[in-house]
């Protein structure tokens, strides 16, 4: 090739998009065009992928659309190397929250990404109900999943999505940015050429659970009575054949084998008169469950020319979920405009509405007033239909039917009664100025805001469990974000040098109320308002605010388009810590070396080699008044409490160190795209809770300590096997592998483990000098030399006085494939992903096993006396051992060896592999279009969650608790199914 050819004429597009005129050219003979990707950076920055030290993975909305979900951000689950979609399964509006590359900090709030919609950050945070997700036995309320931020953004709305991962990357957010950042970009109308484009998105979707336990229905109600002749019989109130055995939740009563016994009579609403044959009702518990359906409308308007573009959307979506009485209508509005007032200004402005409006969304956690409480109570030999009237006869709204405890209140109950309302609005947008003060200087004011006003309410009627004169709750939720940036640049070029140089300031402040008002017991039963409280208990929020104000600095350098260098600074004043340590600086070092260009390599089978390499250093603050002693509102109106917690007058920020580096190429035309990237972040000075000593009168203090390593490795390979004017497919696959090291905890603890947390008295997230976060402890079996497990004299097994480390609930790595196929007008799309390792404890697989409600416990109850030998040894009186050989009733064994303490027995590997989205689409010929006076239409059939592999035996190996408002991995507490998904969807522009 002739030398003239070889020169590269570079056209820039708002001094951003580099475009190889020679290559691209050439890109209607190449499979794929080179053109030089933008991404969207901290701030909102616009730059080439290609002159990054850093990764920045890109989503394009095409993506988010594929496959409707209520919260959209699941769509990127196992699309991107590193990051993990962590979700309660809570219900239908699967609040979740973001994590890249792990955990860096013992501080569970201190582990997320930052949500960035159009440059302005987000506030993700969930306020929770103040309730455990173990609240079993006692009078205490549930966790309830309203959702959180990031599900109020409408995914017909986003254009892209840019995930910044590393804290070299989100630096210039400062402390928010810690943990990466999700960098949205919604849709403005730009590039429209003039032209008005009215574009129509429609699907329906239809839910059903995509796994359930392994029910057993050989064996009914009963603790292996037995009558006068020995008999195993069941008898529902004392009766001619015995005492009553109704009472119980278990079923390790008479198996079904055509007998009949006394039974419930839901007509009499008591003992039946007749013996009634024993049988199951194998769909007792399925048959609650319903399909799910979701409908959704988008419509959106947008033109553009050469000052102006504008775009305009409206979307309405109605969930009616699994759950029978519950879902939610959501509501979205968004409108933005560009508009270039002279060859110097530009204004854009983006507003965004959100209403979410639900009469019931299920509670979660095991406890009474749960839905899963019920499936884990629920017996073999029970219709459910006898539960469908609710009220007894002549006690609507006073005695509920529920018929064998007291303790489980009424599935329909739960469902129609027990209601926990939302009517939530929530409002972002910015304002952003750009004046050009000359050809190579320019600045930027942009103006963010974020309010919400969220009112709750949970209605609990009489005769329920928790509550036997009924509840009433109001909780007015009140949130004001405002971020304000103003940002100088300069860029020229000097003979091969590029550079630019910013720097500007941001001021945050942010105001946060709750309101809590609750009415103790109902005067009037079913009337659900706070003067009809038997006693009133009004809680006024304290103050929550919390104020950040910043300054910052970055300068760019390439030279001749192959060698990058970025540095940026930022100093943060944070009102959350003291006046002494509230200012804290942080830099960060960036560079790429286009090796390609560099020693030109480039030819038709090696396109593109670049090395990156970054460091940077990132303060982190905390949450607001932990500085100074603050009462709390108490119970009683007009009184305070003193808080629980120590405060710390000398906390100072957590810093956290981060170094990455990595390799880009592609060879075969662009067929073939592989990155790979090694990073370590070092987080120090961690703020944590601890410990405090009762007789202080606090039981907690706040201190800074600690340090957690983390180092990973990511790999992703973009592929075009096949390409032609007809047919193409393409593969993209990801791997990822973090692991993290706890290098020192807080001195005070001297050796012993620093309790992070827990979930349900049970399991314990203990910090270990050399162990990793996410490392579980708990009681589990004691074992002999050889590895046997060790029971008692009693035929049960031993009791360790010591908990152990039961394991890890994170996976060893993780790793996504997507495949695409399309020929002529057909597309056919699916991905998955899966997990290797990481371990979930199981709340309902104790009760569940206890109760002998799964088909394990079916194992030794044909057995001669019903007794069963655990495998394993007995310790002799001088130490040795020798085989256990007493034998124990089936029910004392399984309720034993799976007892709710045994963490170890009940938890179990999450390993999986999961179909996770699916879907076929036809988009119409021009020539079909054109009659109808329309530019595209497509339509498709989509799934998600079609398939799943794993050994895990309850609903989802993906398992977490929502804990009042922390989404907790590596433990199931009464967890609600798994949807699986089919839709179909229609979309039409003209």
């Amino acid at each position: 090739m002739r030398k003239e050819t070889q020169k590269l004429f570079i056209l820039s597009l708002l001094g951003l998009v580099s475009v190889n005129v020679v290559a691209q050219q050439k890109a209607k003979r190449d499979t794929i065009k080179n053109i030089d990707e933008v991404v969207v950076t901290a701030l909102g920055i616009k730059r080439q992928d290609r002159s990054l030290g850093y990764v920045a993975e890109t989503i394009k909305s095409e993506e988010l659309l594929r496959t409707q979900n209520n919260n959209w951000s699941q769509a990127l689950e196992g699309k991107v190397a590193g990051l993990k979609i962590q979700t309660a399964g809570a219900g239908p509006l699967g609040s979740s929250i973001i994590k890249l590359r792990g955990d860096i900090s013992m501080n569970p709030d201190q582990n997320n990404a930052l949500i960035v919609v159009d440059g302005v950050p987000m506030n993700n945070n969930t306020t929770g109900t103040g309730f455990s997700a173990y609240g079993a036995g006692s009078k205490a309320d549930l966790p309830i999943d309203y959702g959180n931020g990031i599900n109020t953004i409408n995914p017909d709305d986003i254009e892209s999505v840019t995930i910044l991962k590393g804290s070299t990357a989100s630096a210039l957010y400062g402390s928010r940015g810690a943990g990466g950042a999700i960098m949205i970009t919604t849709k403005s109308g730009k590039g429209k050429k003039g032209k008005v484009l009215v574009s129509l998105n429609s699907y329906s979707s239809y839910d059903t659970v995509l796994k359930w336990p392994d029910y057993q229905y050989e064996y009914g109600q009963g603790t292996m009575q037995k009558d006068t002749n020995g008999n195993y019989f069941y008898s529902y109130g004392a009766s001619a054949d015995g005492v009553s055995t109704g009472g119980t939740s278990s079923a390790f009563g008479p198996k079904f084998a055509g007998q009949y016994y006394f039974q419930y009579d839901p007509t009499t609403e008591g003992q039946s008169a007749t013996r009634q044959l024993w049988r199951p009702y194998k769909n007792n518990i399925k048959d609650f469950w319903q399909t799910g359906t979701t409908f959704s409308n988008n419509i959106s308007i947008e033109a553009s020319n050469e000052n102006t573009s504008f775009r305009s959307s409206l979307t309405y979506l109605k969930n009616e979920w699994m759950m029978p009485n519950t879902g939610f209508n959501r509501f979205n509005a968004a409108f933005s405009v560009d508009h270039k007032l002279n060859e110097k200004l530009k204004i854009g402005i983006k507003l965004n509405y959100n209403k979410t409006k639900s009469d019931n969304l299920p509670a979660t956690g095991y406890s009474n007033q749960s839905i899963s409480y019920f499936m884990i109570f629920q017996n073999p030999n029970v219709d459910l239909s006898w539960y469908r009237p609710i009220w007894k006869a002549g006690k609507d709204q006073v005695e509920q039917v529920h018929p064998f405890s007291s303790f489980i209140d009424n599935p329909y109950l739960i469902a129609y009664e027990m209601l926990n309302g939302v009517d939530k609005n929530f409002i972002t947008g910015n304002v952003n100025l750009n004046y050009k003060i000359t050809k190579n200087f320019d600045v930027m004011l942009r103006s963010g805001m974020e309010l919400t006003n969220e009112e709750r309410t949970q209605k609990r009627p009489w005769n329920t469990a928790n509550y036997l004169q009924g509840m009433y709750r109001e909780q007015h939720v009140k949130l004001m974000d405002l971020n304000n940036d103003i940002l100088f640049t300069y860029k020229n070029k000097i003979n091969d040098f590029d550079f630019s140089a910013s720097a500007g300031g941001n001021i945050r402040y942010t105001e946060y109320t709750m309101n809590d008002y609750l009415a103790d017991g109902l005067l009037k039963p079913g009337i659900y308002t706070m003067p009809n409280g038997i006693s009133n208990i009004i809680k006024f929020a304290k103050p929550n605010d919390k104020q950040v104000n910043s300054a910052y600095a970055l300068a760019n350098v390439s030279y001749k388009n192959k060698i990058f260098l970025d540095f940026t600074a930022r100093n943060d004043w944070s009102s959350t810590l003291p006046k002494e340590n509230r200012s804290y600086f942080y830099p960060s070092v960036a560079s790429s070396f286009v090796l390609s260009d560099i020693f030109n390599l480039t030819s038709d089978k090696f396109n593109y080699w670049k090395l990156r390499a970054s460091w940077s250093k990132v303060g982190n603050d905390t949450n607001p008044y932990q500085l100074i002693k603050y009462y709390n509102n108490s119970d009683f109106a007009g009184s305070v409490e003193s808080p629980a917690t120590y405060p710390n007058p000398n906390l100072r920020p957590n810093m956290i160190t981060n170094i990455e580096a990595g390799m880009d190429f592609t060879v075969l035309k662009n067929r073939i795209n592989y990155t790979i990237t090694a990073y370590q972040n070092n987080s120090k000075d961690q703020i944590v809770t601890i410990p405090a000593l009762w007789e202080t009168g606090y039981s907690g203090r706040v201190i800074n300590a600690g340090e957690v390593r983390n180092r990973g490795i990511e790999m992703t390979l973009n592929t075009y096997p096949v390409k032609n004017k007809n047919f193409s497919w393409s593969v993209n696959a990801n791997w990822s592998m973090n692991r993290n090291k706890i290098l020192s905890i807080p001195a005070e603890f001297q050796g012993q483990p620093y309790t992070m947390g827990s979930v349900g008295g049970v399991v314990y997230f203990n910090a270990v000098v050399g162990g990793s976060l996410g490392d579980m402890y708990g009681y589990g079996l004691m074992y002999s030399p050889d590895g046997q497990v060790i029971y008692g004299s009693d035929g049960l097994t031993g009791k360790p006085t010591q908990m152990k480390k039961i394991g890890n609930a994170y996976p060893e790595w993780r790793a996504g494939l997507q495949n695409e196929f399309r020929y002529k007008g057909f597309t056919v799309s699916f991905s998955f992903d899966g997990q290797y390792k990481g371990i979930a404890y199981s709340q309902s697989h104790h009760k569940m096993t206890e109760q002998g409600k799964l088909e394990h416990t079916l194992i030794g109850r044909d057995n001669p006396g019903g007794l069963i030998v655990g495998a394993g040894v007995i310790q002799n009186p001088d130490g040795s051992f020798s085989p256990n050989t007493k034998g124990v009733l089936v029910s004392a064994y399984y309720a034993d060896y799976y007892r709710r303490a045994n963490v170890e027995t009940n938890t179990f590997d999450t390993s999986f592999i999961k179909l996770r989205d699916a879907r076929i689409a036809y988009t119409f010929p021009k020539t079909f279009t054109e009659q109808l006076k329309i530019t595209d239409l497509t339509i498709a059939l989509f799934g998600r969650n079609l398939w799943m592999w794993t050994k895990y035996p309850l609903f989802d190996p993906e398992a977490a608790t929502l804990n009042d408002n922390q989404i907790t991995p590596g433990v199931e507490m009464g967890q609600l199914p798994t949807a699986r998904t089919v839709g179909i969807q229609l979309n039409v522009k003209f």
